[in-house]
């Protein structure tokens, strides 16, 4: 077994020795069919798992094993292009990790990679997070082009200490393609300023923060798989009762988003009077497309800065609503579920909370103060809630789909309080069925002393109520279950 001391004898003024080919992938989950990369094993030394580290690519594209006392040179044959800058970075920065593999008749087959705290034995490094950080983020990035690629031959990385900063750059550097174009651009001058001395300390906090918060967004492309249509009426259905020409339309945008595989250009608008579930169709959509959600409550703005961020002029300036959503989301996919949307006119600030919105809605784009950057929103799918429409401007309305949602009827009201609200309560307090019964006069004067308010949360009050009363009776009074009648229902809401 040949045994290499590359660290005295390696002449660091040799030329490059590149073994690997790469190949372009775009799985976002590694496995052995579908590697990070391979490496020659003809030695058979590796094994499952395999502690060393990685050569730096200015002398040769290895892989140092450790074996006890002994350091085996292994040659990288094939890696995930997208992983070629993320490689660089810990051989250059002499990162101990443990590979896990399978060896396959190609090569040794990486699909994980730990960083070590020691590689001798199996205890992680305290920075092992930031290492897995990138490689999510690298797998669900698309494959870089073959001008990227070499582009990148000759890139190297600073050695730094190991700071908030150092792992700002070492992001940039491994995994900064998988941020789009202009973004790429912003995150280099920013973290110019960010370690500029030429600059006010103030400055640089402001470029650090907004490094922080960008880089901690994964900005995916904007292409959807396909969503099955079948399961989407099952949550449909499951979530809301009734508001068949909602859930048509929403189908109908599934079948829209399977065929182009983008979102459509309009979002939905769901009017209708309070109480009527407005916001649980948001809720049911997302969960539909898989997307986290953010809320924005139009009644609660007064003023645009709030949505577009304050300048960094001002030492206590800050990102906007909008741009926070993203990165508590973490994504630049989701969907924003626009709350009282006929109050977004009535900015009591320096301007009109309903221009800001325009911007974000016709997902060309979005441009918060703070971060100085244009955020891509073509991931972004809006669904808006109002009460009284006539109050919505022509401009923002042109933007969406509008959906009217009448009052429910009485006997609606009935079959939402005994099929959803109060089987839904009873749930939540660990109750069954078996234990509380409501009779049909009872269902009578449920819905009679809920007749003067729209929607349904007077229904869901009362449906708690008698939860709460019925569990009671049943652990004081030691009874399987409790009857509610016309006049009991009466006495005890009255």
């Amino acid at each position: 077994m040949p045994v290499f001391d590359f660290s005295d004898k390696q002449d660091a003024n040799a030329p490059a020795i590149c073994t690997y080919e790469t190949f372009a992938s775009s799985e976002n989950v590694a496995t052995v069919e579908k590697p990070i990369m391979i490496i020659d094993n003809k030695n058979g030394i590796l094994t499952h798992h395999s502690n060393g580290m990685f050569i730096n690519p200015i002398k040769r594209t290895a892989f140092e094993f450790h074996d006890g006392q002994e350091k085996v040179w292994c040659d990288i044959l094939k890696i995930d292009s997208r992983f070629t800058s993320l490689y660089k970075w810990m051989g250059e920065n002499h990162i101990k990790v443990k590979l896990s593999g399978k060896n396959t008749p190609q090569g040794y087959a990486v699909y994980k990679i730990r960083e070590q705290g020691f590689v001798d034995n199996n205890k992680l490094s305290s920075s092992d997070g930031f290492l897995q950080y990138m490689i999510e983020r690298l797998l669900s990035s698309d494959p870089p082009s073959q001008e990227e690629i070499d582009e990148d031959a000759d890139i190297h990385g600073d050695d730094m200490k190991l700071t908030s900063i150092q792992s700002i750059t070492d992001f940039i550097a491994c995994a900064g393609r998988t941020l789009p174009e202009n973004i790429q651009l912003w995150a280099r001058r920013n973290l110019v300023v960010a370690k500029s001395n030429e600059v006010s300390p103030e400055e640089r906090r402001h470029a650090q923060r907004a490094l922080s918060t960008m880089m901690g967004i994964n900005w995916k492309n904007n292409y959807f798989a396909d969503i099955d249509p079948v399961e989407a009426k099952r949550i449909l259905d499951e979530e809301l009762y009734g508001m068949e020409k909602v859930k048509q339309r929403i189908i109908e945008t599934i079948i829209q988003i399977n065929r182009t595989h983008t979102l459509p250009a309009y979002g939905l608008l769901i009017v209708g009077p309070a109480g009527t579930g407005k916001s649980q169709v948001a809720y049911a959509v997302a969960k539909i497309l898989k997307l986290s959600w953010t809320t924005l409550d139009m009644s609660s703005i007064n003023d645009p800065e709030q949505l577009t961020g304050s300048s960094r002029v001002y030492a206590n300036a800050k990102p906007g609503i909008i741009m926070e959503a993203f990165a508590q989301a973490g994504e630049s996919k989701l969907v924003f579920i626009i709350n009282e949307l006929d109050k977004a006119n009535e900015g009591k600030g320096n301007g009109n909370p309903a221009d800001v919105l325009l911007t974000l809605l016709d997902n060309l784009g979005f441009t918060d103060n703070y971060m100085e950057c244009m955020i891509p929103t073509d991931g972004v799918y809006p669904i808006a809630t109002a009460n009284d429409k006539s109050k919505i401007s022509a401009p923002i309305m042109s933007r969406f789909a509008v959906i009217e949602i009448p009052d429910y009827t009485p006997e609606e009201k009935k079959i939402i309080f005994s099929r959803f609200s109060l089987p839904k309560i009873l749930k939540r307090m660990s109750m069954t069925k078996d234990e509380v019964e409501i009779t049909d006069d009872g269902l009578d004067v449920i819905v009679e002393l809920c007749s003067g308010a729209s929607g349904v949360r007077d229904i869901e009050q009362i449906a708690e109520h008698i939860a709460a009363n019925a569990l009671y009776q049943i652990e004081v009074n030691h009874v399987t279950s409790v009857t509610y009648d016309g006049p009991k229902i009466r006495e005890l809401i009255a």
